[in-house]
């Protein structure tokens, strides 16, 4: 095949710990042509999906194993049989931008990996919302009076934005509801925007499970990142440390309930967020910790990924 990824710049990258870079190395083993392009990059002449890309070849010696060769001029999106979206958070209006220009691409042919229209449709903590079975107590919502009467009703709360990624912009107000109304304000914009606010999971202290779903099912393992300090968040970003672990038979549970869906939507690679026995988010976006999982168990995720999209 011959594979586009759309991704941050590739100087940005870090390769040891990586999973598009291990996606990319997955698919150059299996004889795909690779070629890497950013959201700037994506744009549409009369009507075409076009983008400025660089191909990538194995280069063990240069920064991350590759080479890269930029081609000029712009290529049609079309020509490309695959195209894996891979872009960071945050999801702004530039991403969204860039969905449109995918699913033009996809619209002549091409296969796009998550869905252009799904990444748009469904926000990684909004999302969770259509599954409340799985979730503790939550609160969407940009009016203060709302988000302060759910505090006084559950006593210990997170509150976060929907755009954040890496555990940026969390807060846990406990039951003295120290600087409530001041956190309310400033994520909320002074009540411009809605933010999300749960029940505190006192099981943060055994991890912040991330597990992969594939075509709608999981890798029987999972990474739970531990929170180091900050009892609030877990994530490797925020200097959480990672603890491979098999499923559990609840977390087994909660896929099943997501699966269906996930492989409706055409979300084929997707990172589900689970503290204790809770969803919080459903990462579509660019999930990550699939080296972490390999690197402990005999699994070859990213191969047994693009092998599923081949076929």
């Amino acid at each position: 095949m011959n594979i586009l990824m759309v991704m941050d710049p590739w100087g940005e990258i870090k390769p040891h710990k990586d999973t598009s870079l291990a996606l990319l190395e997955a698919a150059h083993r299996r004889d795909h042509t690779l070629a890497i392009s950013i959201l700037g990059d994506l744009h549409v002449r009369d009507g075409v999906p076009m983008g400025y890309v660089t191909r990538l070849e194995r280069d063990v010696s240069a920064f991350a194993g590759f080479s890269l060769h930029p081609n000029s001029p712009a290529q049609r999106l079309a020509d490309f049989d695959l195209i894996l979206m891979r872009k960071d958070p945050p999801f702004d209006m530039n991403y969204i931008y860039a969905t449109y220009v995918l699913e033009l691409a996809e619209s002549l042919g091409t296969r796009v990996v998550n869905r252009p229209r799904s990444l748009r449709d469904c926000n990684e903590k909004f999302f969770i919302s259509q599954f409340p079975q799985c979730c503790v107590p939550t609160l969407i919502s940009s009016q203060s009076e709302a988000l302060m009467q759910f505090h006084k009703e559950h006593q210990d709360v997170i509150f976060k934005p929907l755009d954040g990624m890496g555990g940026k912009g969390i807060f846990r107000i406990r039951s003295d509801g120290l600087n409530l109304g001041s956190i309310v304000e400033t994520l909320t914009l002074q009540g411009a925007t809605p933010i999300m606010a749960q029940r505190f999971i006192p099981e943060i202290r055994d991890g912040d499970k991330r597990i992969l779903m594939l075509a709608g099912k999981p890798v029987p393992y999972c990474l739970a990142r531990i929170p180091d300090k900050d009892p609030t968040r877990g994530n490797l970003a925020a200097g959480g440390k990672g603890k491979v672990q098999p499923l559990s038979e609840r977390d087994y549970w909660i896929c099943e309930q997501l699966g269906p869906t996930l492989k409706e939507r055409g979300l084929d690679f997707v990172g589900l967020d689970v503290i204790g026995s809770w969803l919080t988010e459903i990462n579509v976006t660019s999930p990550t910790c699939l080296r972490e999982i390999e690197a402990e168990t005999r699994l070859n995720i990213a191969d047994q990924f693009i092998a599923y999209l081949e076929a």
